[in-house]
């Protein structure tokens, strides 16, 4: 199994996931004062049971910690979920 290569895309406003040189999926996120909103996540079904959606998150929420700033709103269902599974994430999240 090929390793999951991740990047931010800034110039798309998303997080992306790449898997033997295809995108296998995606995060979209706008940008608000001190507020990284994230809209719609999306996994390839070609890659899907393969952590993509899991290492997508786990990318952009780390990216926000690391930057120290925003926080996060999740109107993304997935991400909302994912956070509430990983609850060392839960501190990033507006309004908790």
């Amino acid at each position: 199994m090929s390793d999951i290569e991740l990047v931010h895309n800034p110039a798309l406003k998303r997080y992306e996931a790449h898997l033997d040189g295809q995108l296998a999926g995606f995060a979209e996120y706008m940008l608000a004062d001190k507020l990284t909103v994230f809209t719609h996540t999306e996994v390839n079904p070609a890659f899907e049971g393969r952590g993509v959606g899991g290492a997508i998150a786990r990318l952009g929420l780390d990216d926000v910690r690391d930057n120290g700033v925003n926080k996060v709103m999740a109107l993304c269902p997935f991400i909302k979920v994912w956070i509430q599974k990983h609850p060392d994430y839960e501190p990033l999240v507006y309004g908790d």
